[in-house]
């Protein structure tokens, strides 16, 4: 992961109640980020790249998840974490 620059003001977020567990949106906007590798994803949430795929297919209009496919398909930054 890059070393991210936080505001002075910046306050972080409280614990959650679920300890961290990954939402559904959540998941969807890390597999949308460009800068989010499907190796950070497994290892915050513990989902092959196949189960990601399943759940954008499931949560996404289908023309929406035909572009995101097509942008990530062979994109380096998607698929290993250590070219970033």
């Amino acid at each position: 992961m890059t070393d991210r620059k936080f505001p002075d003001d910046f306050i972080p977020a409280t614990p959650r109640k679920d300890r961290g567990t990954l939402t559904t949106s959540e998941i969807v906007a890390m597999a949308w980020d460009d800068e989010t590798s499907f190796d950070d994803i497994q290892t915050q949430s513990g989902l092959s790249e196949a189960e990601v795929i399943k759940i954008m297919r499931g949560h996404m209009q289908p023309s929406s998840f035909r572009m995101w496919r097509k942008r990530v398909s062979g994109r380096a930054s998607k698929h290993n974490a250590k070219l970033k």
